[in-house]
């Protein structure tokens, strides 16, 4: 892999306002450039930004068709009608389920949740969980993280007497469908301020309002805040305002008391007593999570997340972690396949797109596989399998590049379709995909950017190594959350050499675990880069060498600083 170093020097103004704001805050001008760059300019924007208060999340009523959502639960709730909980099948949709089922269950026992089968019925509202919906009863359907293009769907379920509450963040279109109340701060006529709420903090909202309206203290809600920051974290969204207060204190929670099914999840991953962070879930726990869905029902997802028993929790823990060891089997072999199909293209390099359609391969898993293809080949990509007459598919895209405009681009040939902008689902006809793939990669071809399928490493300070300190590090923490919005700061340090002990390690001898030292200091600093042995000759040559690298904890070694190496490059290679 060849990254492309990207780094632009403070300005003299930035310098100054470093500089005063870390007077202030008792910080290094290092990290007090990275405020600047982030808009946090004031004292004030820095304390609230290291300590998101809850006090500060939005009042839920600005939402649009929040009072009548709420109307129409206290109804249904004061006339004791069966209420449904209906959600999607991935780790946002599952911790919606959960978080909206558990804070209602507290008040109200005429409740259950529904979780469409991937397989059976297919993303979103099916024909299937109405009829059930009907056949126990149901006459409110509370769906979360979809539905908001469920318009046949909806008419279908009134003329059935069932009501539909939706509460999504997914892009709608110009027709929205006919249900009682339609909570998505993405619709064009929604004043919400905060538009990049993932499904699990629209459904957060809602009970929030629902409870301000009865009198509910907001205590009540705290302990689903982890629900909160494992979506965020899993979603992808930006981690900034509303999400960065619901993602702090989410993870707070997720530390100090869990719920039993995510304490489940923490205890089978082996994250037990350590810091959990951003990564962990992205890494960990949502694949877990996922992997219910992916391989057989996504119920299971939410009955280990609503259970209350540890050693029940514990038992369907241990079935979803097979799921995913399942799941990373097929994920791998589809990766391979992809990737010779790729290979095997030779204009390949010459596109700016990927789509690919095997008829063979696992619907739960190619968003797995699109994803990977994405970060290999730095292309908007499309993967597709077949499902009867037709093909179904995800889109995963690279940075700065909308893929939900690209699909949507191409709906004249399309039976469906959905997303945001770094992530889409789609169905369509299989005898069309030769088209779509044409028309997706003549729209890719006018929209996207050069450097936008490039592998950019975005760097954000170059410092030395006397300039790596335990203050500093504790310093650096205060900025998590990280995610999109509010990236793990990248640094980078120039001529560094081989202390004379670093090595290739690895079951297949693929990782360097690095000692290093730099020309301006005795500090000897550890390292590792991961996928990296190809750099390993160089490393030992005694020639200088440039590192880009992240900040982390030693989870070995108590207190420890590593540098999680990112890049690798000669010193006389072009300088950033």
């Amino acid at each position: 892999m060849h990254f492309k170093w990207n780094y632009k020097s403070p300005t003299p103004e930035e310098a100054q306002a470093a500089k005063e704001l870390g007077e202030k805050l008792n910080m290094s001008s290092i990290l007090t450039t990275l405020l600047i760059r982030r808009g946090i300019t004031t004292e004030s924007a820095a304390k609230r930004f290291f300590k998101p208060q809850l006090a500060d999340l939005i009042n839920p009523f600005l939402m649009k068709d929040m009072d009548v959502a709420v109307d129409r639960l206290n109804d249904a709730m004061g006339r004791k009608e069966r209420i449904l909980v209906y959600g999607d099948y991935d780790v946002d949709g599952c911790t919606a389920v959960a978080l909206v089922y558990k804070f209602l269950q507290q008040f109200y026992s005429n409740i259950e949740y529904y979780i469409p089968d991937r397989y059976d019925e297919g993303y979103g509202v099916s024909k299937k969980g109405i009829d059930h919906a009907k056949e126990t009863g149901v006459k409110l359907i509370i769906i979360l993280d979809c539905g908001i293009k469920a318009i046949e769907e909806i008419a279908y379920a009134k003329q059935q007497g069932i009501d539909f509450i939706i509460c999504d963040h997914h892009v709608p279109d110009e027709t929205l469908p006919d249900a009682v109340a339609i909570l998505n701060p993405k619709r064009e006529d929604d004043p919400y301020p905060f538009k990049h709420l993932c499904g699990c903090g629209v459904g957060f909202k809602f009970m929030q309002a629902f409870a301000k309206n009865n009198g509910i203290p907001f205590s009540r809600l705290i302990p689903l805040l982890d629900f909160c920051a494992v979506s965020i974290a899993a979603d992808i969204v930006p981690v900034v305002d509303e999400n960065r207060i619901l993602a702090f204190h989410g993870l707070k929670q997720l530390n100090q008391n869990p719920s039993v099914g995510l304490k489940a999840i923490i205890d089978i991953c082996g994250l037990n007593n350590r810091e959990l962070s951003m990564s962990d879930i992205i890494f960990k726990i949502g694949p877990r999570i996922n992997a219910s869905g992916r391989m057989e029902n996504g119920r299971e997802s939410v009955d280990l997340l609503v259970e209350k028993d540890l050693g029940a929790a514990l038992h369907k823990a241990k079935n979803i972690n097979e799921y995913n060891e399942q799941r990373k089997d097929i994920d791998k072999q589809m990766t391979e396949e992809a990737n010779q199909i790729v290979a095997r293209l030779e204009n390949q390099k010459h596109q700016s797109s990927i789509v690919l359609y095997d008829e063979n391969w696992k619907k739960g898993v190619i968003g797995i596989v699109a994803s990977r293809l994405t970060e290999i080949y730095f292309r908007p990509t499309v993967v597709l399998t077949r499902e009867g007459e037709f093909a179904t598919g995800s889109a995963r895209s690279v940075t700065g590049f909308d893929i939900y405009s690209a699909i949507k681009s191409c709906r004249d040939l399309l039976v469906n379709f959905g997303g945001h902008t770094y992530a889409a689902g789609l169905t369509l006809r299989w005898d069309r995909v030769k088209e779509f793939r044409q028309a997706f990669q003549r729209y890719v071809d006018e929209h996207i950017l050069p450097e936008q399928t490039e592998a950019n490493l975005n760097i954000d300070a170059v410092i030395d190594f006397k300039d790596i300190t335990k203050r500093l590090h504790n310093d650096l923490k205060k900025f998590s959350p990280f995610g999109p919005g509010n990236p793990k700061p990248l640094f980078c340090t120039l001529n560094v050499y081989d202390y004379g002990t670093s090595k290739v390690v690895g079951r297949e001898q693929e990782h360097i675990k690095l000692e290093l030292v730099d020309s301006k200091s005795s500090n000897v600093v550890k390292g590792i880069a991961f996928g990296q042995s190809a750099s390993a000759r160089y490393i030992k040559s005694k020639r200088s060498f440039d590192i880009a690298y992240t900040l982390e904890d030693n989870v070995f070694k108590h207190n420890a600083i590593q540098l999680q190496i990112e890049d690798i490059r000669p010193a006389e290679d072009e300088r950033i």
